[in-house]
C-alpha cells in the first residue's frame, strides 16, 4: 500500500537524530546470542543500525580483522583500496577499519582529504591496480563503507577481492564465521592502532580516486559526442559520492550539466519519501526522485545515484524510466554501438530482471546469462570478458570498455547514466524512443515486485524450496512450462523459485537482511493478466509456509 507522504518532502520528525545514531555506534553492546546482531553478509554485504545493535564498532573491528586474516590466508599482499559514502554511520566506520588494517601492516588507500568514494571508483581502482601485476601476492582488493540506498540511520560494509566486484559466497562466509566468532571473544585477537588527529599513519596513503576515473571515462563513453551535443543534463547525486565525480565531468568534458541538489546532509532531509513513507536514497523509485522530476522540462535528460553510486536513474521528459526497461534499452545501443565487442558477449541478468531483456537479446543473436539475485554472479563474467553487460532489476549494471576490455565489476551507476547521454547525442533514438521502439516490437511488459512479512522460519522454508513441492499445473490462466530452483545461466541455487508460463512468469525468494520476503512477477498481456499471476503466486506461496 502506498504511505499518503509517498513523493512528499521528509518531515523534520522524520530525521535521524545523527550525535544520537554516532553514539551509539560507539556505545552500543552488542550481543552475538542475537541473530540480528550478529554478523550477516547479505548479497551487498554486512547491514545495519548502531541504534539496534546491528553496526557497532565492535561489527566494524571484527569485520576488518577477519578481512585481515583472509588477505593473508589467500595471499593478498597488495594495497587494500577503501571508500566511504556519505551515510553517517560511515566515517566512524571507516576510522574503524583503518584503525584494525593498519595494525595488521595492511597498506590502505584512501580519498585524498577523506572525501567520499563511490562504489564504482573503487572497482575501477583495483582493476587498473591489478591489470600490471604478473605476482599474484601482489594484487589488490577493496573495501566500500556503504549500505547502498538504505535510510539515513543504516551503516553497510561490503568487501570486493581481486577480482573488483562483490565477495562471492564462499568469501563472504568465511569472513562472516570469522567475524562473529571475533564477537564471540570479546574482540580477542583483533589487532588495533590508534592513529590520532588527521588519520596518520605509514601505512595510510591517500590518492585522488576522481580524477583518475573521470579521466578514463572516453575508454567507455563517447564523451566528445554529449559535449558537441549540448544536451541539458540534470544531475541530483542524492546527497551521495557521486556528487564530486559528477562536477568533475561536467568540468574536465565541458558538458551542458547542472547538479540540482549540489550539498551533502547525513539527515538526507532534502529527500522525498519513498513508497513506505521512509527516507530512501533509491534512485530508481518515482517517489524518492520525485524532486529531479519534477525539474524534467528544464532538461534533454536527468539522472540519480544513490549514495555510494552503484545505482542509475534516467529521467526523460516523460519521468523516471523504469529500470528493467532501462536494461532493455542499454543492452540493445551496447551491442548495436560497440563494433569492437566480439560476437560471443554474452548478456548478463538476474532472474527478476524482465522478460524484455531475453527477447531484446535473442533479436540482437546474443546468449542470455541469467543468475540469481546479486551482482556478484556477474563478477567473473565481466572480469574474464565474457559479458559485455550485466544488470540487475533495481537499477544497477556495469558493462566493458569500447574496446571490450573491463571497467568495473561492481555496479557502476555512472557509466548508465552517461550512456543514455550518448545515445541521445549520437542517434535518432533517445531512451525513451528506444523504450516505445522496443514494446512496439517484442510487447509491453507489465511488471510488479511485491513485499511480505515473513519470519526466520518462513525465511528459511522459502530458500530451500524444491519443484517437486509445487502442485499447481497453471499460473494466471497458463500452463507452467518450466519451475526453477537453479538458474539457468550458472546453476546457482536462486535461494526460493521461478515459475515460468508461456507469458508470464513469477519468482520469490525471501530477503537476506529484513524478515520479509519478495514476490516479482511479470505479464507480457496486459495489468489484469499480471493481478492474476501475482494472486497466484500469492495462493502458492502460501501453500507452501
Amino acid at each position: 500500500m502506498l504511505h499518503e507522504l509517498a513523493g512528499k518532502p521528509a518531515t523534520p520528525s522524520m530525521l535521524v537524530n545523527i550525535p544520537r545514531l554516532i553514539s551509539a555506534y560507539y556505545t552500543g553492546e552488542v550481543d552475538i546470542q542475537v541473530p540480528s546482531q550478529r554478523v550477516s553478509f547479505g548479497t551487498s554485504g554486512h547491514r545495519g543500525v548502531s541504534l539496534k545493535q546491528s553496526f557497532n564498532e565492535a561489527h566494524i573491528l571484527a569485520i576488518s580483522q577477519a578481512v585481515c586474516d583472509y588477505r593473508r590466508a589467500h595471499g593478498v599482499g597488495g594495497p587494500l583500496f577503501l571508500g566511504m559514502d556519505s551515510h553517517a554511520l560511515s566515517e566512524p566506520a571507516l576510522v574503524s577499519a583503518l584503525e584494525v588494517l593498519a595494525a595488521n601492516g595492511v597498506r590502505v588507500v584512501i580519498q585524498e582529504g577523506l572525501g567520499y568514494t563511490a562504489t564504482p571508483l573503487i572497482s575501477h581502482a583495483i582493476l587498473n591496480y591489478n591489470r600490471t601485476i604478473k605476482d599474484s601476492t601482489k594484487l589488490s582488493d577493496g573495501i566500500v563503507i556503504t549500505p547502498s540506498h538504505n535510510p539515513p540511520e543504516y551503516g553497510g560494509f561490503k568487501y570486493n577481492p581481486t577480482t573488483g566486484g562483490p565477495a562471492d559466497t564462499d568469501v563472504t562466509t568465511e569472513i562472516e564465521t570469522a567475524a562473529n566468532r571475533y564477537l564471540e571473544q570479546k574482540l580477542k585477537g583483533v589487532r588495533r592502532v590508534s592513529l590520532g588527529l588527521g588519520l596518520k599513519h605509514e601505512m595510510i596513503q591517500r590518492i585522488d580516486f576522481v580524477s583518475a576515473y573521470v579521466a578514463e571515462l572516453v575508454q567507455i563513453i563517447d564523451m566528445e559526442a554529449i559535449a558537441g551535443s549540448g544536451l541539458k543534463l540534470g544531475v541530483n547525486p542524492l546527497g551521495g559520492a557521486t556528487l564530486d565525480v559528477w562536477s568533475a565531468i561536467a568540468d574536465r568534458y565541458n558538458l551542458n550539466l547542472e547538479i540540482t541538489a549540489p550539498y551533502i546532509d547525513h539527515t538526507f532531509s532534502f529527500m522525498t519519501l519513498d513508497h513506505d513513507g521512509k527516507i530512501r536514497m533509491d534512485c530508481s523509485s518515482p517517489h524518492a526522485m520525485a524532486s529531479l522530476i519534477a525539474l524534467r522540462d528544464r532538461f534533454d535528460l536527468a539522472f540519480g545515484n544513490d549514495p555510494d553510486g552503484d545505482r542509475h536513474g534516467v529521467v526523460t521528459p516523460s519521468g523516471l524510466m523504469n529500470p528493467n526497461h532501462y536494461l532493455a534499452v542499454m543492452i540493445e545501443y551496447l551491442f548495436e554501438s560497440r563494433k569492437q565487442w566480439p560476437q560471443e558477449l554474452m548478456v548478463g541478468k538476474t532472474l527478476v530482471s524482465s522478460a524484455l531483456i531475453d527477447r531484446v537479446a535473442e533479436s540482437l543473436g546474443r546468449k542470455v546469462y541469467e543468475v540469481p539475485v546479486g551482482f556478484k554472479w556477474f563478477v567473473d563474467g565481466l572480469f574474464n570478458k565474457r559479458l559485455g553487460f550485466g544488470g540487475e532489476e533495481s537499477a544497477g549494471a556495469s558493462f566493458l570498455r569500447l574496446d571490450a576490455s573491463v571497467w568495473a565489476t561492481d555496479k557502476d551507476g555512472i557509466i548508465p547514466c552517461l550512456l543514455a547521454a550518448e545515445m541521445q547525442a549520437k542517434t535518432a533514438f533517445g531512451p525513451l524512443q528506444r523504450h516505445e521502439r522496443q514494446i512496439a516490437r517484442f510487447g509491453k511488459p507489465a511488471y510488479a515486485r511485491l513485499e511480505r512479512a515473513a519470519n526466520a522460519q518462513t525465511r528459511k522454508a522459502l530458500g530451500s524450496l524444491r519443484p517437486e513441492q509445487i502442485k499447481s499445473s497453471m499460473v494466471g490462466g497458463e500452463a507452467i512450462e518450466s519451475i526453477l530452483t537453479k538458474a539457468a545461466g550458472n546453476s546457482a541455487a536462486i535461494g526460493g523459485l521461478k515459475i515460468v508460463t508461456k507469458n508470464g512468469w513469477f519468482a520469490v525468494r525471501p530477503s537476506g537482511t529484513e524478515d520479509i520476503y519478495k514476490i516479482y512477477a511479470e505479464s507480457f498481456i496486459d495489468e489484469s493478466h499480471l493481478t492474476q499471476i501475482e494472486e497466484d503466486a500469492s495462493e502458492i506461496v502460501n501453500s507452501l509456509i
